[in-house]
């Protein structure tokens, strides 16, 4: 009877911890589980994306050969450039407002919609002029621009997956992306088995990016939700810009030095190495997904966790740095030490002067990876004004090299170039200002993760064996 009682009393203690462990967890973790299943559902997405886009891309490369896909690049890079004014840097921005005002979400969309589509036509208006000017008399190039920059407008229909992102909830945009992806990739693989010519690989773009815009439209009305109750105000959409501008000139610095170099490689020596230059980067950016959407995944709960506990907010920054760093790593180092084979193995011979560009140009991918996240913590500490400070920096620093290694080293000079100016407005730049110190003290313990990993397991292992030799001394109880 006793033992009974007793078992009875353990077991309801047990189920008392059990609640209460899951109400703390619950309490400190606020939708772990959405989080992780949001991550799920991205990593599936982008997984896929990455290995189409590879597939697709590599054919496309030993279809056009290095100098028309160098043109091909070169134009992409150029339409990226310029097209960042479409976005009007609204993307966190928004996501916040979204998560902290949930009732007012039509007019912020709608508010959103409008400025995107204003940046959409300011974007193609200086896209074609500066084409013109840049390249006259260089037809293939411009009209290549102008179709790829076709696809601006669609792009404000983005604004709906700023409002998935704020319930984190990715299933349906994977499944809108998924889909284009997928048709974009099988139109160009016919292409290819046409032998079609180089503007038509084009314009398959710009049709991704509308089909992309009519499947965001169904989602969102699959979801309960209609386009055509957004309620744009011109207050509102004041608010954004004042709130915006210093992101929207973030993005723009952001963009120079992820694609400036392949427009000087394009100016300072030729569409060839263009081309060899964008296979490695190819491989090299296909990878930047990760921090992207690990980030968008976590920053809804970084809002609030910030609410909750100082000590909890900056623990799960470091944590999420340290989470970076490794993936990082993972991706760094194999790649670093296979890159000649890889490039000769996919892309050919024709590229193989691309091996020597990946193995220095992958590196870049730590400072990326600690950059998203140094995006969403300045957006969420209120320091935007040091975002376009550090990409503006980090822009003039890759052009000055550029302008410096290119001649006399090619494109192994312009991933030098990349690789420094990276590290320098992700990291470097950080302890030049005070409030952002903290950050960049962060990411140096991020940056020895392995080395506090290791020290970790020998304090653990040296723990242990004081542990045994301890008992081997104990006397013998009866």
């Amino acid at each position: 009877m006793l033992n009974c009682a007793f078992n009875y009393c353990q077991l309801a203690s047990m189920k008392n911890m059990k609640d209460i462990a899951k109400n703390t967890f619950e309490k400190f973790t606020p939708g772990l589980t959405r989080i992780l299943t949001n991550i799920g559902w991205l990593t599936i997405e982008k997984i896929l994306q990455m290995g189409i886009n590879i597939f697709v891309g590599i054919w496309l490369a030993r279809f056009l050969g290095p100098e028309k896909f160098g043109i091909y690049s070169y134009a992409l890079a150029f339409v990226a450039l310029f097209g960042s004014f479409a976005s009007f840097g609204l993307q966190g921005i928004v996501v916040r407002d979204v998560v902290r005002n949930p009732d007012h979400k039509d007019v912020i969309l709608g508010s959103t919609f409008i400025l995107k589509l204003i940046g959409a036509g300011l974007a193609f208006t200086i896209i074609a002029v500066s084409i013109i000017f840049t390249r006259p008399g260089d037809w293939l190039t411009i009209s290549l621009v102008i179709i790829l920059a076709v696809q601006l407008p669609f792009r404000a229909f983005n604004t709906i997956d700023l409002w998935f992102q704020s319930k984190v909830k990715a299933k349906n945009i994977v499944y809108v992306n998924s889909s284009t992806v997928i048709l974009g990739a099988s139109a160009k693989l016919i292409l290819i088995f046409m032998q079609a010519p180089l503007h038509m690989f084009a314009a398959v773009l710009s049709a991704e990016a509308f089909l992309t815009a009519l499947g965001l439209i169904f989602v969102y009305r699959i979801d309960g939700h209609s386009i055509f109750k957004w309620r744009p105000r011109l207050t509102v959409s004041k608010e954004l810009i004042k709130q915006s501008w210093l992101l929207l000139l973030s993005g723009i610095g952001a963009i120079l030095y992820l694609k400036i170099d392949q427009l000087m490689l394009g100016e300072m020596v030729n569409s060839t190495e263009v081309g060899i230059y964008s296979a490695a980067v190819k491989l090299s950016e296909s990878w930047y997904f990760i921090p992207t959407f690990v980030a968008a995944s976590v920053f809804p709960a970084m809002i609030k966790s910030k609410d909750l506990s100082k000590d909890l907010y900056e623990t799960r920054l470091q944590q999420l740095l340290d989470c970076m760093s490794w993936l990082a790593l993972f991706v760094a180092i194999p790649i670093s030490f296979s890159a000649s084979y890889i490039i000769s193995i996919l892309f050919g011979d024709d590229y193989v002067n691309a091996g020597p560009i990946l193995a220095i140009h992958i590196w870049a991918c730590i400072f990326i990876f600690f950059g998203e996240v140094l995006s969403k913590w300045l957006i969420n500490e209120g320091l935007l004004i040091f975002s376009p400070i550090r990409h503006g920096t980090g822009a003039i620093v890759n052009i000055l090299l550029n302008f410096w290694l290119i001649p006399f080293y090619g494109g192994v000079g312009a991933a030098v170039a990349t690789l420094i100016s990276y590290a320098f407005a992700s990291y470097l730049a950080c302890f030049f200002y005070p409030k952002t110190r903290p950050a960049g003290v962060m990411m140096t313990f991020a940056l020895f993760v392995p080395i506090r990993t290791a020290l970790k397991v020998l304090t653990y292992w040296k723990q242990w064996r004081l542990l045994n030799n301890s008992k081997k001394f104990e006397p013998n109880s009866r």
